[in-house]
């Protein structure tokens, strides 16, 4: 068992296209069934179709209707959620975004509800298999990429994770090749920026300037445009209501059992805020020093672009599991290097349960208050910084079959 785990022999393509297979024909079912016992725009359970897309779309009406800076006018902002879903003592889902968010919210908003997440979630759903598939390098990376449990979360949840993973996995994909292109990609993250506060220190430190300048233009771009459509006066807005956005981090208001970082993990378990918020910024600064060192090595890219892709999520206090699409584009940069250099001892077993982990991260930590999310992550991110410094090393060096 653990000589299995050791070389992941267990991991084999004909097994990867089997159960993508299972856990797809498992998705349609679900989403069938969701679908089958809905009723209108709620759910068998009262829960709007895309559960948090709610949010996005009642943001969007707002600003349609030129009042944009009551998006973050809480009651404002729940009210428009309970017209448009029609039912009055519907949960509100909170607006945390930046006002450039809201000119997508406000272009979907322009559609019925039903179509608008439609069509939010397969143009996305699109972009993210494509980078992913080009990552790869490989026509048949689609398949587990689109079985990737986080792929079915962001979906059922009407989210954006497909956006996050498409910006910085083709970044990455194109960082070298086409810097002004990757600056824009990377500037559009503006909206979630607590995905990207490691980004601009590796540009930084490893003197790519120019995609530093595209990036920030782009941010400085969205919030002009933003400006323009909107109005000063929802920037206001929006630093107003930080104030309890930060509450919602810090208490967990979505339950820290939804929420996959070590700073969640550790207030789940029961450790005091100061003690658990110190531990999420000693976690932070250290992954800063390390990408620093791997950034600035001779180690190959691909293994540098999968590290920045998981101290990404690592970094922040609040990603939730619908983030956690941003591993897909990470497995593939590994999964590149690994089939065309072979794999370490760990390291495939590593890459499946990254796989895997949205699948059992929520509802293990929902039953035992446990959250194994971060110390899976930091695993797969050790046995990656270890792999850049031992191309050469000792170790099982095998590649997949995948035909």
């Amino acid at each position: 068992m653990l000589s299995a785990v050791r070389c992941g022999s267990f991991v084999t393509g004909r097994r990867v296209h089997a159960y993508s297979l299972l856990l797809l024909a498992g998705y349609l079912a679900a989403l069938a069934a969701l679908l089958a016992t809905s009723d209108g725009r709620l759910d068998y359970a009262g829960r709007p179709l895309g559960t948090d897309f709610i949010n996005v779309y009642a943001a969007g009406k707002l600003a349609n209707g030129g009042q944009a800076g009551l998006a973050y006018d809480w009651p404002a902002h729940h009210a428009v959620q309970k017209q448009t879903a029609g039912r009055a003592d519907l949960p509100y889902a909170g607006w945390h975004y930046p006002p450039v968010f809201l000119l997508v919210a406000a272009a979907l908003a322009l559609l019925p509800y039903l179509v608008a997440l439609l069509v939010y979630q397969a143009v996305t759903l699109v972009l993210y298999l494509g980078v992913v598939q080009r990552i790869a390098g490989r026509r048949e990376a689609w398949l587990p990429a689109l079985a990737f449990p986080a792929v079915f979360i962001n979906i059922t949840h009407g989210h954006n994770g497909f956006i996050t993973a498409a910006l910085l996995g083709g970044a990455l994909l194109v960082l070298d090749r086409r810097p002004l292109l990757a600056g824009c990609l990377i500037g559009g993250l503006s909206y979630k920026p607590q995905l990207a506060v490691l980004i601009p220190l590796v540009l930084a430190a490893t003197g790519r300037w120019r995609v530093f300048g595209a990036a920030a233009a782009t941010v400085a771009a969205t919030a002009v445009l933003a400006l323009a459509v909107f109005g000063a006066g929802v920037f206001a807005d929006f630093w107003a209501s930080l104030p309890l956005t930060r509450r919602v981090i810090l208490e967990g208001a979505p339950g820290f059992y939804k929420i996959q970082s070590l700073y969640a993990a550790l207030r789940l378990a029961g450790v005091p805020l100061a003690l658990a918020s110190a531990a999420q910024t000693v976690l932070t600064i250290g992954l800063a020093i390390a990408l620093v060192a791997l950034w600035r090595s001779a180690a190959s890219y691909e293994l540098k672009a999968a590290a920045l892709l998981i101290a990404c999520l690592l970094a922040t206090p609040y990603v939730l599991d619908y983030d956690l699409v941003l591993l897909a584009p990470a497995m593939a940069f590994t999964a590149a290097h690994g089939l065309r250099r072979g794999f370490a001892p760990y390291e495939l077993t590593a890459l499946a349960a990254l796989w895997l982990l949205p699948l059992a991260a929520r509802p293990l930590a929902e039953l035992t208050s446990v959250s194994l999310a971060p110390f899976v992550m930091l695993g797969a991110l050790w046995l990656i910084v270890q792999r850049a410094g031992m191309l050469h090393g000792a170790g099982t060096a095998r590649g997949l079959r995948w035909r």
